[in-house]
C-alpha cells in the first residue's frame, strides 16, 4: 500500500513539467533588439504578430523569415544544505518565425498578410540520474502559430487589424517512478503528446502625430487541446504491470492571453524611443490535469496545482539611424516578474524574475534587402524555493543567451 502511494505520488508530481512560464517573445528581430516592444511602430511584416492594426502602414509587399539560437543554463542547487550541485544538460533552442504582407490592391485601404511564428516554447534536461529525476528527467514544449492577417487604414491616423490563430504543438516528458524491476532498474513514465488550438490576434494602431505612434493588442488564449498523447510505462515490477499499461490520455496546456499597450516617438530623424507594457493572463493556467484512458486501481486520473498568477511586462527600447542611412542600431531592455507563485516552484522550468539586455545592427544591402541581427541576455533572479506538492526544495540559478538573426526582402 506504501508503495502505492509513493507511485501515485511520484506521477502527480511529474504532471508539474508543463507549467512554468514558457512564453517566447522574440517575434520580430528589430522588436527584440528593443527589449521585446513593437506594438506602437510598423517596422516591418512582423507587425502580423506585433499589431495587426500597424500592418496598413506597409507600402509595398515584403517576405521576413528570423531564427533565434536560444541557450539557457540552469543550476540547482539543493537546500538547505547546499551540498547538492546539478547543472541541466546545455542545449540549443531554435525559434523561427516567417512573415508574408502586402497591400491588397493598388492604393486599397486594406492589407493582408500571414504569420507562422513560434510563441511558446520550453524545455529541460536534468539527466536520468539526478536527485530530482521522480518528478522530471526532460521536459520539452514547442508550438507553432499560423495566422492569416487582414488589415484596414479607416483614416490616416487610425487602422485596425485582425488575424485568426491556429496554433500546433507537441511536447514530451520523462520521469522515473519509486520502484525498482527485479532486474534493480527504476520504472519509468514518457508522456507524448501532440496537441492543437485557435484563437485570434487584434491590433489598433494610431499615429496621433506624424512622429508619434501608439499601438494596442490583444491576443486572446489559445487553448491547446492533446486529444491523443500516450503515456509509456517501462520498468515496471511484475506485480503491479497490469496496472501501468500504456495508454492514451487527453489534457488541455493553456497559451496565456496578452494585452499589450504601446507608444513610439520619433524624437528626430536618428533616434526612435518606444515604450510598452504586456499584461499576461496567467491565471488560466490554474492546474495540469490528465484524463487517462485506461484507468487502473493505481493510475488514475491526474490535477496539480499550477496557482499562477497574472503579470505585467515592462519594456523599453531605442533606435539610432546613422548618417549613411544603411546602418541603424537598436537597444532596449524589459523588467519581466514572474507568474510562479511561491511553493509551485519546479525543476521542470524553473522561473524567476528577470531583466532583459537586448541590441542589434540593421543593415539595409540594397533598396529590397535587409538584415537585422539581434542578440538579448537575460538576467535571472536566484530563487530559492520549493513545490509543496512533494516537499522537493532548491536554489536554482538561471542565465541565457539568444543571438537571432533575420532577413527582410521587399518587392518594390
Amino acid at each position: 500500500m506504501k508503495k502505492r502511494f509513493l507511485l501515485i505520488g511520484s506521477l502527480l508530481c511529474s504532471s508539474m513539467a508543463f507549467g512554468q512560464a514558457y512564453q517566447l517573445n522574440m517575434q520580430g528581430m528589430r522588436q527584440l533588439a528593443m527589449g521585446g516592444s513593437g506594438a506602437a511602430i510598423p517596422w516591418d511584416a512582423s507587425s502580423v504578430f506585433y499589431n495587426p492594426g500597424a500592418l496598413s502602414a506597409m507600402e509595398n509587399p515584403q517576405v521576413y523569415a528570423s531564427m533565434n539560437a536560444v541557450m539557457p543554463r540552469t543550476r540547482y542547487i539543493s537546500a538547505p544544505t547546499g551540498t547538492g550541485i546539478r547543472d541541466a544538460e546545455e542545449q540549443v533552442f531554435t525559434p523561427y518565425n516567417v512573415y508574408l504582407a502586402t497591400p491588397v490592391g493598388y492604393k486599397s485601404r486594406f492589407t493582408a498578410g500571414l504569420g507562422i511564428y513560434t510563441p511558446f516554447g520550453t524545455g529541460i534536461n536534468w539527466g536520468n540520474d539526478w536527485t530530482g529525476r521522480n518528478i522530471v528527467q526532460e521536459m520539452r514544449l514547442n508550438t507553432t502559430f499560423f495566422q492569416p492577417t487582414l488589415a484596414f487604414q479607416v483614416t490616416d491616423e487610425i487602422s485596425v487589424g485582425a488575424g485568426f490563430v491556429y496554433g500546433i504543438g507537441n511536447f514530451e516528458q520523462t520521469n522515473t517512478m519509486p520502484v525498482i524491476n527485479a532486474n534493480g532498474q527504476e520504472a519509468t513514465r514518457e508522456l507524448t503528446g501532440r496537441a492543437s488550438g485557435v484563437g485570434f490576434n487584434l491590433g489598433l494602431h494610431i499615429r496621433a502625430a506624424e512622429n508619434v505612434h501608439f499601438g494596442i493588442t490583444y491576443r486572446s488564449q489559445v487553448n491547446m487541446k492533446i486529444r491523443n498523447g500516450y503515456a509509456r510505462f517501462a520498468n515496471i515490477p511484475t506485480y503491479i504491470a497490469n496496472s501501468y499499461l500504456n495508454t492514451s490520455f487527453e489534457s488541455t496546456l493553456p497559451m496565456p492571453q496578452v494585452l499589450t499597450v504601446g507608444a513610439g516617438w520619433d524624437v528626430s530623424e536618428w533616434v526612435t524611443l518606444q515604450l510598452e507594457a504586456n499584461y499576461t493572463g496567467w491565471a488560466a493556467n490554474d492546474s495540469m490535469k490528465f484524463d487517462f484512458d485506461n484507468n487502473t486501481d493505481m493510475l488514475q486520473d491526474e490535477s496539480s496545482a499550477r496557482r499562477y498568477r497574472n503579470s505585467v511586462t515592462l519594456r523599453a527600447g531605442a533606435k539610432f539611424n546613422f548618417r549613411n542611412e544603411r546602418w541603424s542600431a537598436m537597444l532596449g531592455t524589459a523588467y519581466v516578474p514572474s507568474p510562479v507563485r511561491e511553493g509551485y516552484l519546479n525543476p521542470s522550468m524553473p522561473d524567476a524574475v528577470h531583466f532583459l539586455a537586448t541590441g542589434g545592427l540593421s543593415w539595409k544591402l540594397s533598396k529590397r534587402i535587409s538584415l537585422i541581427g539581434a542578440l538579448e541576455y537575460r538576467f535571472y533572479e536566484v530563487r530559492t524555493g520549493k513545490s509543496t506538492e512533494h516537499g522537493f526544495k532548491g536554489k536554482y540559478h538561471t542565465k541565457w543567451i539568444n543571438p537571432g538573426l533575420a532577413i527582410s526582402y521587399d518587392f518594390n
